[in-house]
């Protein structure tokens, strides 16, 4: 006799990093660090744009959103993971599992969307030079960010709709610390092909194109610099991108390290590790990256916390 499938099943449980319990109070206070890290990093980032006059500029701008978001992305599973830890459960509600996969669709998507657009600010600023104070005026700066929202959400919204007619035959067990949308969807016992199929194609849409869009920008700002004369020029041209870049490369390469693996990798604990590249290791390096590598953010932060 078939199991009867389950639409209202009530939790989820997550597997975690590890099952050994002589390794969760590690894991709880690795995990604790790198998330008061990173609230604490990105917050100084936020802080030091909004009190610094010389920082209001669309960069800086930018910047300070893709902070805000990066604080965003992480309290979205990590605060979860230590409560599970601390209370010696894995449970987390049907629920809280859809809010989970929401809002991590949603940050991770404006993560995306802030980065292309923060490329297109240094295409601006180094191929369009007497140009970039008009072109990206404050208007055009806040539409940017905006349309960035709305597609993030438009996003996230259609991937729940579509996980909401998923049905359950048994509570299911995801081999993670949070729920993760292609996990959730493999649990499942009704057909998926429509989910799986609404998911390549956001990833097509909605990582290929900003991903497109950022070599493109790339490419144009490379040409440029190729023609400056003096290494002295290239040199502050290049420094202007030099962390932005380094945070895409971030971002793309843990995603790609994520997703690219067979898809045997996604069932078991090796996924969980991989996965804390992207929903922690890179946000936590964000603020440093930026403050290591750009002297303006150094010498507000400086300002700021002399005040």
């Amino acid at each position: 006799m078939e199991p009867e499938n389950d639409t209202h099943i009530s939790e989820f449980l997550l597997l975690g990093i590890s099952n050994e319990s002589e390794l969760q109070p590690l894991i709880f206070g690795l995990f604790l660090t790198m998330y008061l890290i990173t609230l604490f990093g990105n917050l100084l980032i936020i802080l030091a744009v909004s009190s610094d006059s010389h920082l209001h500029t669309p960069m800086y701008f930018f910047l300070s959103n893709l902070s805000f978001v990066d604080i965003c992305f992480i309290s979205t599973t990590i605060p979860k993971m230590l409560w599970n830890i601390q209370m010696q459960s894995k449970v987390i509600t049907y629920e809280g599992c859809i809010n989970q996969i929401y809002f991590l669709l949603l940050f991770a998507g404006l993560d995306d969307f802030l980065l292309t657009v923060m490329a297109y600010d240094r295409f601006v600023a180094i191929c369009h030079p007497l140009h970039y104070t008009v072109i990206m005026n404050p208007w055009l700066c806040g539409l940017l960010v905006l349309v960035s929202w709305m597609m993030s959400a438009l996003n996230s919204l259609i991937q729940i709709l579509m996980m909401l007619r998923l049905s359950f035959c048994r509570v299911p067990e995801i081999p993670n610390y949070f729920c993760e949308l292609n996990q959730v969807v493999r649990s499942a016992c009704s057909d998926t092909f429509l989910n799986d199929v609404m998911v390549y194609v956001a990833a097509g849409l909605l990582s290929g194109g900003p991903f497109t869009g950022i070599l493109y920008s790339y490419s144009k700002i490379v040409s440029s610099i190729r023609g400056i004369s003096s290494a002295q020029g290239k040199y502050r041209a290049f420094s202007t991108c030099a962390s932005h870049l380094s945070v895409v490369s971030l971002f793309y390469c843990t995603i790609l390290g994520v997703y690219l693996n067979p898809a045997d990798a996604h069932n078991s604990h090796s996924s969980a590790i991989a996965s804390v590249m992207y929903t922690v290791v890179t946000p936590m390096l964000n603020p440093f990256i930026y403050s290591l590598r750009n002297k303006d953010i150094k010498e507000a932060l400086k300002r700021f916390i002399e005040q």
